[in-house]
């Protein structure tokens, strides 16, 4: 195989071929793959073997963490570092932390959530092999790309002949 190859793409006009032939890749044992299209295809991340995000947990993880940053922050205040007896009300009034704590905690959680995402999906991405592609610009606009990588064990000399027979418009290499 050629060393500077990234991948074969094929290209589809329809979301319904894109679909299927997910579908057959998968079938036939490629893992390594990955979908374009110009909106979301209802199905794609499943034909293609995506497995769930580990963002939620990152989002609970920076909620809980912001609930006790901001709890933590205003009970250090009250009761520790600048007790005021007002009205006879406690040094650990509680309700009275109730608001900040859930600002922080949604603050919190947002932030994550953001970060996170940015990190597990590896952007700021500026440069990917599937742009090599002139053919590319058309998976914003009109067309369906199926892409597999040649660093699937399955990749070989087969493979330009697999995504043939699934007929699409084309099928083209994807330099490094």
């Amino acid at each position: 195989m050629n060393q500077n190859l990234y991948g074969m793409m094929a290209e589809f006009e329809h979301p319904e071929e894109l679909l299927n032939a997910a579908r057959a890749a998968h079938q036939a044992g490629y893992r390594e793959m990955d979908a374009y299209s110009p909106f979301p295809v209802e199905g794609a991340a499943e034909a293609i073997g995506f497995e769930r995000t580990r963002v939620p947990l990152v989002v609970l993880i920076g909620g809980i963490t912001g609930a006790g940053v901001a709890y933590g922050m205003q009970y250090y205040s009250a009761v520790w570092d600048y007790p005021l007896n007002i009205g006879g009300r406690p040094l650990h009034s509680w309700p009275s932390f109730i608001p900040i704590t859930f600002e922080l905690t949604v603050l919190f959680a947002a932030v994550a959530a953001v970060f996170g995402m940015l990190l597990m999906n590896g952007l700021p991405k500026p440069y990917h092999p599937v742009f090599n592609v002139p053919a590319f610009k058309l998976a914003s606009q009109t067309r369906f790309f199926l892409c597999l990588q040649a660093s699937d064990p399955q990749f070989g000399d087969k493979t330009k002949h697999f995504l043939t027979s699934l007929n699409p418009i084309a099928v083209h290499e994807v330099e490094s």
